[in-house]
């Protein structure tokens, strides 16, 4: 008979905590190891020491962080400017199964297509001979076409938006499904004007999921290789590309202070997202 886990045996904890340790600790203890190190004619000198992370300021590889922040952060708004409507509508303004499932499952389908031949599109319809320059200089709004369409940050960014909206969606719908319909009828009833409602009932309900939803969306986007490699052309270098050049040419100290600095940045980031949630869960937006 199936009984709900309400007590962990000691065993089973410290075998969790073992697996564990070993899958995700085990390995950013020994990226934190690394980055303690320095190197000499390709040569790991087993000395601690601070020159990677010196490294890495004088180098100026902190500007490319500071770009990969911007760009996620600025793609991120966008996706919640999109979610939030789309992910409501779904939950509470359709009442057709049909409808929501196949919107569920073209929100899924992008996952079974490599994220390379999705963004390689882009290429042709961004590119100087693509629709979007055609058709601007038809109609006279150019006159010539736009060189900064393609291999930007513009592009990096539009090329961001599809394949990180899904991960935006889904914690929004199931955080607004689970908005009772009582409580959005009592606030009609009571007179509540339709923003009112969403703003003081549906927003401050929605806030883990909104939570939810950054953490999936912006982490991700900040190790994220391929778009801005296929639509930045080089002239967009992001933390994923740093790193990898570094790991190219052997540089393993760097590269590993590098991560652990993002990893710091993060892990401030997910924390300051997870106490933002929870007060405005706790306390509204009143």
């Amino acid at each position: 008979m199936f009984r709900p886990p309400t007590h962990v045996a000691p065993a089973s904890y410290l075998s969790f905590v073992l697996i564990w340790g070993i899958i995700a600790l085990l390995p950013t203890a020994g990226l934190l190891l690394w980055s303690m190190l320095s190197m000499e004619n390709f040569q790991i000198v087993w000395e601690p020491s601070l020159q990677a992370y010196r490294d890495v300021l004088a180098s100026g590889r902190w500007q490319v962080t500071i770009r990969t922040l911007e760009i996620a952060a600025i793609v991120t708004l966008i996706e919640i400017l999109l979610a939030v409507p789309f992910a409501l509508w779904l939950a509470k303004g359709t009442n057709s199964v049909a409808v929501r499932t196949v919107s569920l499952a073209l929100l899924t389908i992008p996952f079974f297509l490599s994220l390379s031949s999705r963004t390689i599109v882009w290429r042709g319809v961004l590119g100087l001979n693509g629709p979007i320059n055609a058709a601007l200089m038809h109609l006279g709004i150019i006159h010539e076409p736009l060189d900064w369409l393609l291999f930007s940050q513009f592009s990096v960014i539009l090329g961001l938006v599809g394949p990180y909206f899904p991960t935006m969606v889904f914690p929004l719908y199931l955080a607004f499904m689970l908005i009772d319909d009582e409580v959005l009828s009592a606030s009609k009833d009571l007179g509540a004007a339709p923003s009112f409602t969403f703003w003081h009932v549906i927003v401050p309900l929605g806030i883990p999921g909104l939570g939810t939803g950054i953490v999936f969306t912006f982490i991700p986007m900040i190790g994220d290789p391929v778009v801005p490699e296929l639509l930045g052309g080089g002239n967009v270098v992001v933390l994923s590309a740093s790193v990898q050049s570094l790991l190219r040419i052997l540089n393993y100290t760097v590269a590993s202070a590098l991560s652990v600095l993002m990893l710091v940045i993060l892990m401030v980031m997910i924390s300051l997202v997870a106490a933002i949630t929870a007060r405005l869960a706790k306390g509204g937006l009143s």
